[in-house]
């Protein structure tokens, strides 16, 4: 009995396949992209439940059948389908390497639910593709080599995976991607040369160590976000990083960073930085003031000593400023209690003097005169 409904089953679909509107090769890539997921994993209000093949995936209305999870073009002959995008349902199972005979396939979309396994390296061979989002499943293993191949593609974010090893060395080979997000995995190794038209590139919460290179960046005149937190990133930031020709927002929280070197900006349009966090010594960068649109800047918790530059109090623009947990001393711009200048964020967990404790600048006590003592050997250093 067994055999004779699974011969049914083949007879029926090899009918669907001949009598559909849409290119029998996409409906098989579907079906083993269905198949490959664990039924139990598929709840019945989700766009995956919806998916019965005894209708054609591209026909019209969708009143039972596929009415969610994929689009198509009706405008070729036969119908192709364009884009797979499922709801966040929880589904569980692998992606089937098949998903890349969807040749017209422009936008791949499967995050938010319980996908395991390697990503397929027959992805790279998707010709159309423009956006491939992966995010917050559990993928693991390496970024396959292949995936540089793509030359349409705009958008790659594998964001919240388990995905180790090092990024792919010609990553700069994608020449239209404008945004990168591999935050929240498990990549190791230092950045390599990256994409010429990036606009947003982030790769927080991974183990990137190393340098950041000028290198890597060559060429980068569009890129206006960064995002490198919570990695091993060490050394010196130097002076070409913040002098980007479009940088707005720059994020290395949490790293362990040595060093910042900070040129006066001709032109900039930088509004945040992000440098928390770090082992950063010396004296806190007076040029940082410079940057005219610079909005929001924290170096909180690392290793400075001396005063608070004078002119930071003279920037208007600024609105947050968190420079706790180091060790400058002196008394702060005046012009930041004053009701002035709107800054807000903190000063405490330093050795300032004359830091008013009615301030909510100042409401996070000072460190104590021996701990201070001990910092400076007893001294304190010149501003340079």
């Amino acid at each position: 009995m067994s055999t004779l409904l699974f011969l049914l089953h083949l007879s029926l679909s090899s009918l669907i396949l001949s009598q559909s509107l849409t290119l029998p090769s996409d409906i098989a890539a579907l079906q083993a992209f269905k198949a490959s997921i664990k039924p139990t994993t598929i709840p019945s209000y989700s766009c995956l439940a919806s998916w019965n093949f005894t209708s054609d995936p591209c026909s019209f209305p969708k009143v039972t059948h596929f009415t969610c999870g994929l689009t198509c073009t009706t405008t070729s002959n036969p119908f192709r389908v364009t884009q797979l995008t499922l709801d966040p349902a929880g589904y569980s199972g692998t992606l089937s390497p098949l998903v890349s005979r969807l040749t017209q396939l422009v936008h791949l979309d499967l995050s938010g639910n319980n996908f395991f396994g390697p990503i397929p390296a027959s992805l790279s061979s998707l010709p159309n593709l423009q956006s491939l989002v992966l995010r917050s499943n559990s993928f693991s293993g390496p970024i396959p080599p292949s995936i540089t191949n793509f030359r349409s593609l705009q958008t790659l974010d594998f964001a919240g995976n388990s995905l180790s090893g090092s990024l792919p060395n010609n990553l700069n080979s994608m020449m239209n991607l404008r945004r990168l997000d591999l935050s929240f995995n498990k990549l190791t190794w230092s950045l390599p040369k990256l994409p010429p038209n990036l606009l947003e590139l982030a790769m927080k919460a991974n183990s990137l160590s190393g340098s950041l290179n000028k290198s890597s960046f060559n060429g980068l005149t569009q890129l206006e976000v960064i995002e490198l937190s919570q990695n091993s990133l060490s050394g010196t930031l130097e002076s070409w990083f913040l002098l980007l020709p479009s940088l707005q927002q720059v994020d290395l929280a949490n790293n362990s960073l040595t060093r910042v070197e900070i040129s006066r900006p001709t032109d900039s349009d930088l509004v945040a930085v992000e440098l928390g966090f770090n082992k950063i010594e010396g004296y806190v960068p007076k040029n940082l003031s410079f940057y005219p649109m610079l909005s929001s800047l924290s170096l909180r918790y690392n290793r400075l000593r001396g005063p608070i530059p004078l002119e930071f109090g003279k920037k208007q623009k600024l609105r947050r400023l968190y420079l706790d947990g180091n060790f400058l001393n002196g008394t702060p711009p005046a012009v930041f209690f004053s009701g002035e200048t709107g800054v807000s964020g903190s000063l405490g967990d330093n050795c300032l003097q004359s830091c008013p404790g009615s301030s909510e600048l100042c409401l996070k006590s000072q460190k104590p005169t021996s701990i201070c003592r001990q910092a400076y050997g007893g001294g304190k250093p010149r501003a340079s």
